[in-house]
């Protein structure tokens, strides 16, 4: 018999995330982005369940032609473009989209010989400082871009540093529409947090990401507010129910001592499973449908629980670690780190499941 862990993902919720993406932007179409295996949801499974995007947006070239190749016909952007003039081929050869972000890309574009010309989407530093040109050497790359053999057309973008946050978009979205000025070209702006909260920035593209998978960009706002469903569920069963004595000591290292006499119960999860090592006392977990508590440190292979509020959970009792009933934003925001690095984290040897 396997371990009982499992990852489950909600399909049905996946499709109800880009509908509320939408809602927030009726006239702009929308990249769904799938990078990093689709936030570790599969690439392919979120593909296929988001046939009402109009298009993927993704990282990896090798796995642009996979999904390519699987029979998605729609566009597919490469966020970080292209790395080598040799790439170039199996972009064109694809019918592929590409970021172009430095002088560096723009040049290979200028030299190649391709057998089909490509779609491009310049990126403006607009204050993130990490991929773009600058506010004034944007205006010249749009223009060569426009002039190269190799282009089939330009459409503008930015990425936003702190749509999540206090600063909000103003000082980014005033400094993209400097540097944009005169360029009559389609733009793509919003991430998730934008889409939800700046209706200013939706322009022609908008670009869903953690939204997508159920997650709020926020952390003053939560998923079910936003109308978020949450799509990946990892679940798992009670492997062995201990009786402690106070003071007696849980785990490596004896991190957890006993305050009283309780009961605690043994998850088949651990850190090699995608959860996360420093998850403290306190993060939350569901035992029988009902709240309660890590205990211990998280181990390779195993976790402990409190079964103090689950009186009568014992061997064989189903644990949700996050997801239905438990969103990943709050596990996260417990063990100090973002519903992104959760989703992401889920390891091979979790096996996967799907519904809805």
């Amino acid at each position: 018999m396997p371990r009982p862990i499992r990852a489950t993902f909600d399909l049905a919720a996946l499709r109800n995330n880009l509908a509320v993406a939408r809602a927030q932007a009726p006239g702009a179409r929308a990249w769904a982005v799938v990078k990093a295996n689709a936030y570790g949801h599969g690439t392919l499974r979120a593909v296929t369940a988001l046939d009402a995007a109009d298009g993927f947006a993704l990282l990896d070239l090798e796995e642009a032609v996979r999904v390519r190749e699987a029979g998605v016909r729609k566009p597919i952007l490469l966020l970080e473009g292209f790395f080598a003039l040799d790439d170039l081929p199996t972009i064109a050869e694809h019918g592929l989209a590409a970021v172009v972000h430095c002088e560096e890309q723009v040049r290979m574009l200028e030299s190649a010989g391709l057998p089909a010309r490509i779609p491009v989407y310049a990126k403006l530093n607009s204050g993130m400082n990490r991929l773009g040109f600058a506010p004034a050497a944007f205006a010249d790359a749009v223009r060569r871009l426009q002039a190269s053999r190799m282009v089939s057309g330009v459409t503008l973008m930015t990425h936003f540093a702190d749509a999540d946050g206090a600063r909000g978009v103003a000082e980014q979205l005033g400094c993209f529409a400097s540097a944009a000025a005169g360029l009559a070209l389609p733009r793509s702006l919003a991430n998730s947090a934008a889409v939800l909260r700046y209706p200013e920035t939706h322009a022609d593209w908008i670009r869903p990401g953690i939204m997508l998978y159920g997650c709020s960009p926020f952390a003053d706002a939560s998923a079910e507010s936003l109308g978020l469903e949450p799509v990946m569920t990892l679940a798992s069963e009670l492997i062995a129910v201990r009786e402690l004595a106070r003071g007696d000591r849980v785990g490596y290292g004896g991190a957890f001592a006993a305050p009283k006499r309780m009961r605690i119960g043994v998850v088949a999860c651990g850190y090699a499973d995608g959860y996360p090592r420093h998850a403290p006392d306190g993060t939350p977990v569901l035992v029988d449908g009902l709240r309660t508590r890590i205990v211990g440190r998280v181990s390779m292979d195993m976790l402990t629980v409190d079964l103090g509020p689950v009186p009568n959970a014992g061997v064989g009792a189903p644990v949700t670690l996050w997801g239905e009933g438990l969103p990943a934003d709050e596990v996260a925001a417990a063990a100090g780190t973002i519903s992104y690095e959760l989703l992401c984290r889920l390891t091979a040897r979790v096996p996967q499941a799907e519904r809805g």
